[in-house]
């Protein structure tokens, strides 16, 4: 496994990744994007953003918006430590970083816990 910065060429297995079924139910925002509004974030965010690389595969992505966390793994590569690498490759790059997890993410609670993050705060909506 390795990460590498996010390129032009990475773009649309983001996009794909993060309107997956199994993927997008994880994010606070769910909604679907389209490629237009996709390509602008990109343009504004794209490097701030990393892509995991399992022998040359895109596996999963990683990134950090005004200290948020933002990770996918692609389907195919869960449960295989992507994640996990992931996670502690940002952390050597931006160690001030913070995740906001919504609480039924089960999944994604134990991958930031696994990687020594600990629940501090409840933000409660209505």
């Amino acid at each position: 496994m390795i990460l590498v910065e996010n390129e032009e060429k990475y773009f649309e297995f983001i996009r794909e990744l993060r309107n997956h079924s199994q993927v997008k139910e994880g994010f606070i925002q769910q909604r679907h994007i389209p490629l237009c509004k996709h390509l602008k974030f990109m343009e504004k965010y794209g490097n701030l953003y990393y892509i995991c690389l399992v022998q040359n595969n895109p596996a999963g992505f990683v990134g950090q918006i005004n200290g948020d966390i933002r990770v996918a793994v692609h389907p195919d590569f869960q449960g295989q430590g992507v994640g996990t690498f992931m996670i502690n490759e940002l952390m050597k790059l931006h160690p001030e970083a913070a995740a906001r997890v919504k609480l039924e993410n089960e999944a994604s609670i134990k991958l930031f816990e696994r990687c020594g993050f600990k629940k501090k705060y409840y933000i409660l909506e209505r």
